[in-house]
């Protein structure tokens, strides 16, 4: 795997310009909006506006977070290179009859002057470059989960972010969950003793092929689905819903729903990275099929000691003969030298109830407190204040599946420098050369430049 170069052939350059990819049909051209300079910093709102609100990635999660986003302002546009969804998507947002303007390449919502909020449903694969073009239209977003592809882009999302201003809320909502803030306030506090373990069960992928190719529906730009990502031929089973499955576009379960449970599990464990990680699948994937681990065991190790476990789950049992408590295919459970928590979406239980039932002292720990995750979101594009998951917070979660899925493709066990964000020691330049991907041109960094 190649290094990312910092700077490539620039994409586009003035106005009026076109990219036709060599042997490609005209359906899948490219053609931005002109140029333009860097817009102004963000319009703070007044306590009763409702902003322009444009959707980006008109899935079913995308679609799902804007018509909760349109509880808060206006959706006025909705984008996709597949224009069957972005037509469904806009029936769906519309009001009063009034269908929000559909679009085909994000660049051109951006450039809107009424649209302040950005709601990125994307694929994994698209997400930092779709944020960062917000963070470059000065453009608030809301933006799916795992927040990035790779490590690196987090870093260059997080400097972008923190340079325009932007509000940017990462979606993993189970932090805006009482349940889960009780979780973590209630370890912080020590109610279970001195933690030593968390571990996260998380379901297992799918593992499926090999697949045939077909040819592109009418409706889809392939080209552009694709993005950084390798030019292949077209696979049904490689887009929409079952894209997470392969590791050009996400990296399985590990960064879908580990996004989610890991994301509570550093919450509770209090520090910003791991020093260790090593990893065992139990599976191997089928050639020409779904390329991303779907069995395995990750082990992270902190400093403190703390070790954080992953587990997949299928049947209710996985790798290693574990089973996750109340037979559920997912959740998170604290130990701790005097007791343990489990918690998912469902229900929190402990070693002794008077864990959960006794009342916190005063001068307790106290963690960010939300109780709608896009309300939150809302709230903070009014206030200018940081919501409840950043771009650093989605960042360092991210980081974490990554650090997984690495491990499992490089099969090392590796050190990791958190300051750095580097791997160190033994097999480090194996595993740095996946902090990174070669991304396709155009559909580099210069794309939204």
């Amino acid at each position: 795997m190649k290094q990312t170069p910092l700077s490539r052939r620039v994409f586009l350059q003035g106005t009026g310009a076109a990219v036709v990819l060599a042997g490609f049909p005209a359906c899948q051209t490219v053609s931005p909006p002109a140029a333009a300079p860097a817009a102004p910093g963000p319009r703070k709102l007044a306590a009763n506006d409702r902003p322009g609100v444009a959707l980006i990635g008109c899935g079913g999660m995308g679609t799902g977070d804007a018509r909760n986003a349109a509880n808060y302002g206006h959706v006025v546009a909705v984008c996709d290179v597949d224009s069957s969804q972005a037509a469904k998507a806009a029936k769906t947002l519309a009001v009063d009859g009034k269908e929000p303007k559909i679009y085909a390449d994000f660049r051109e919502v951006l450039a809107r002057d009424d649209v302040q909020v950005i709601v990125n449903g994307t694929p994994d694969h698209w997400h930092t470059l779709v944020n960062l073009g917000c963070a470059r239209a000065r453009k608030d977003v809301y933006g799916e989960k795992p927040l990035t592809l790779t490590v690196d882009e987090g870093r260059r999302l997080v400097d972008a972010v923190k340079k325009s201003g932007i509000v940017l809320q990462t979606g993993t909502q189970q932090r805006s969950s009482q349940r889960f803030r009780q979780a973590c306030e209630l370890i912080r506090n020590q109610r279970i003793g001195r933690l030593h373990t968390a571990s996260v069960w998380l379901p297992a992928g799918l593992r499926e092929g090999p697949f045939a190719k077909s040819a592109v529906p009418p409706e889809l730009n392939w080209d552009y689905w694709l993005g950084q990502a390798p030019r292949v031929d077209y696979v049904k089973e490689r887009c929409h819903r079952t894209f997470r499955f392969w590791y050009d576009y996400s990296g399985g379960t590990m960064t879908d729903w580990g996004a989610h449970h890991v994301d509570i599990a550093c919450w509770a464990i209090g520090l910003d990275y791991p020093i260790r990680v090593e990893s065992r699948p139990s599976t191997r994937p089928i050639a020409g099929g779904y390329d991303a681990f779907s069995d395995y065991e990750i082990n992270y190790t902190y400093a403190n000691g703390v070790r954080l476990n992953v587990y997949t789950t299928r049947d209710d049992t996985i790798f290693g003969g574990k089973v996750t408590p109340d037979g559920q295919r997912n959740g998170i459970r604290f130990e701790g030298t005097e007791g343990w928590i489990w918690v998912n979406r469902d229900r929190i239980v402990a070693s002794d109830p008077d864990i959960l039932k006794a009342p916190l002292p005063a001068n307790a720990v106290r963690l960010y407190e939300s109780k709608n995750h896009m309300e939150n979101f809302f709230d903070c594009v009014r206030s200018r204040k940081a919501p409840i998951c950043d771009v650093e917070t989605g960042h360092r979660s991210a980081s974490m599946c990554h650090l997984g899925a690495i491990s499992l493709r490089t099969g090392r066990k590796l050190n990791w420098d958190g300051v750095a964000e580097r791997f160190i020691g033994e097999y480090a330049a194996e595993a740095n050369q996946y902090l990174q991907r070669e991304m396709r041109a155009p559909y580099d960094y210069s794309f939204v430049a």
